[in-house]
């Protein structure tokens, strides 16, 4: 089995955080874990009043009002977070996860879908890119910069297959930023979670093809998909999919896609009896 490799890091405790979509589900858990490791976290959410109750629920240090589609903003939250201390770590977890074939979605959810699941990262990761620089002129060296992902990124999900596009593409962001930026001392992390028990898999249509797939696998916590994303931190590992057999398996679906989705409908009648036992 191959280590991971152990970097040189800045002590969290004198660094600050953001994290987007934090009000909730795996944002709130990353937040939690990251001012457990005693960084100064900034809890942010399109519903900032939702953020600030969070961060003071958790012991953050801030909560405040970030809309990941623009890309100004990026640049406020990054020179916010400065404020409280040096950034150390910033986290897209921010996500949107409509379900619907791409020929059912109307045109309102694919933009969102794709605004906030794939330009989100793309505009936070420029900010904190931007921001790690300006403060290694300072003697100040890299940072965590790191992505909520999803197994779906992986290979084929059906009536998931906007997200699941969204998903690949962030993914792809992150193993090539980990190459852009390894001269700066970035450390670039993505975390590809199966199905986790959060508001966006209860939103989803009960009698869907998505959310049965979904339930066909193994159902994480928050705390999970948070506890191995931040373990990445302080490492040389980019990506990690949890579980990781399921990642195999997906990986497997990806390189034969047409034989390998026979067994579609056996494995979403799976999930459709785990839903109908809840």
């Amino acid at each position: 089995m191959t280590r991971r490799r152990v970097l040189h890091q800045v002590p969290a405790g004198s660094r600050s955080a953001v994290v987007t979509g934090a009000a909730r589900g795996i944002g709130e858990s990353i937040a939690r874990e990251l001012a457990g490791r005693g960084y100064r976290t900034l809890v942010t959410d399109v519903d900032g009043e939702a953020a600030a109750a969070t961060a003071e629920r958790i012991g953050a240090a801030a909560g405040i009002a970030y809309d990941v589609t623009d890309p100004d903003a990026a640049h406020a939250v990054a020179s916010r977070a400065r404020e409280l201390a040096p950034l150390g770590a910033w986290v897209s977890n921010a996500g949107v996860g409509f379900d619907g074939t791409l020929a059912e979605l109307d045109e309102k959810h694919v933009r969102a879908l794709v605004d906030v699941n794939l330009m989100g990262p793309i505009w936070g990761s420029r900010a904190a890119i931007a921001a790690f620089r300006e403060q290694a002129v300072g003697g100040i060296p890299g940072g965590e910069l790191a992505i909520t992902a999803s197994l779906s990124g992986l290979g084929p999900v059906p009536g998931l297959s906007v997200y699941a596009a969204t998903k690949a593409g962030v993914l792809s962001l992150a193993t090539s930023l980990s190459s852009e930026l390894r001269g700066d001392g970035i450390r670039v992390h993505a975390i590809c979670p199966d199905g986790v028990g959060t508001a966006l898999l209860d939103g989803m249509a009960p009698d869907g093809q998505a959310k049965a797939l979904v339930r066909s696998g193994v159902l994480l916590t928050p705390e999970q998909v948070a506890n191995a994303l931040v373990g990445m931190f302080g490492t040389s590992r980019v990506y990690r999919t949890v579980p990781a057999w399921r990642g195999v398996m997906m990986r497997l679906s990806a390189l034969a896609p047409g034989p390998l989705m026979r067994l579609e409908p056996a494995i979403r009648a799976v999930g459709s009896r785990r839903l109908r036992r809840r």
